[in-house]
């Protein structure tokens, strides 16, 4: 009997010793294609390697709303751990309660999070910044284009092409131009924005690039144009010098990737863990060196010639945009790019 208690005793030690998530698997909700490809080499598989009882499964989604449509479905009973999405369609899904809140309980990066990574309302937290720059093909346009007010240029009539609103390029590209112009806070009058816009459209060739705008830069289809810069540096490596990228001295903003626990997910405690190690320095600088989104852990240590090809030595330049108050504004400012802006280009 004895005997008996003994080995019983070091059995429940034994289970206690193990960890609550070994053996567990992490179902991870991010963006396919390229994004997938790169995150899962650059984050996911090194995680994998340090933590053999946990496995991550990658399900791409062909965007943030496909994300939240899916959560809302999965809602009773969810079947996801962790999301990576818009911080806008983040605020939306934690006003709708899919996630718990990430700070300090969940993971011991969060004091090395820059501000711009954190927001009132929203349970997740920025995993990767993006930002906006003017991309030129090299064989039209022989010096980097410096301001966006090259958009302006007449020269490039018909020559340049870019996403309109409601895409977020078009969007962000007017909150840029309302700030260089005078405008002060968009959600109260982006008039200025508008107003630059409507100069910027009668050199537009499309609004509607296709597949994408940097193979039309690339082509030479067109001359100038406005992308996201993590696509638009690995696009540039791919284009045999036909394409570079600009930041313009004004500055630019940053679009906010978030990092999210579902709530009641199946894998809880793997589910942190790996949102701890995605926030960390090294799987943030490993990212930024893979596809060029900048870090939000500001203790990430970049290479120089990767972080000068990201915002990161440009953070003083950001220019601040309240991306919770821009959805209660995003129709009236797609309302005014239909009436005011597309009708003027070519």
């Amino acid at each position: 009997m004895k005997k008996s208690i003994f080995l019983s005793g070091i059995l429940l030690a034994g289970m206690a010793a193990i960890p609550a998530y070994a053996d567990q698997t992490v179902t991870f909700l991010g963006y396919s294609g390229l994004f997938q490809e790169r995150y899962t080499k650059a984050v996911i598989e090194p995680f994998m390697a340090a933590n053999p009882g946990i496995k991550v499964e990658y399900f791409p989604q062909q965007g943030s709303a496909a994300m939240l449509g899916a959560l809302r479905a999965q809602k009773a009973a969810p079947q996801s751990d962790v999301a990576l999405m818009d911080v806008s369609v983040a605020k939306t899904g934690t006003d709708e309660g899919l996630f718990d809140k990430i700070d300090e309980s969940v993971t011991k990066n969060f004091a090395d999070l820059y501000p711009n990574a954190k927001f009132e309302g929203v349970a997740g937290v920025g995993v990767t910044f993006d930002n906006l720059v003017l991309i030129y093909n090299t064989d039209a346009i022989k010096k980097a284009p410096d301001s966006w007010n090259a958009l302006k240029d007449t020269s490039l009539k018909g020559k340049v092409a870019m996403l309109s609103a409601p895409d977020i390029v078009g969007i962000g590209t007017t909150i840029i131009m309302n700030h260089i112009n005078g405008g002060t806070d968009f959600i109260k009058n982006i008039d200025a924005g508008i107003n630059a816009m409507a100069e910027v459209a009668p050199n537009i060739q499309t609004w509607e690039p296709k597949p994408e705008v940097y193979p039309t830069v690339v082509n030479g289809q067109v001359s100038l144009g406005v992308g996201w810069n993590a696509r638009s540096q690995v696009n540039a490596d791919g284009s045999n010098g036909k394409m570079k990228v600009a930041l313009p001295k004004e500055g630019t903003i940053l679009q906010i990737n978030t990092i999210n626990l579902v709530k009641g997910g199946p894998s809880a405690e793997a589910a942190r863990k790996f949102v701890d190690y995605a926030l960390s320095a090294e799987a943030q600088a490993a990212f930024t060196a893979s596809m060029y989104y900048a870090p939000t852990n500001a203790k990430a240590k970049v290479a120089a010639e990767v972080a000068d090809r990201t915002v990161i030595g440009a953070m003083d330049k950001v220019i601040p945009v309240d991306w919770i108050g821009l959805s209660k504004v995003r129709d009236q400012i797609t309302q005014d790019w239909r009436r005011k802006v597309i009708p003027l280009s070519r």
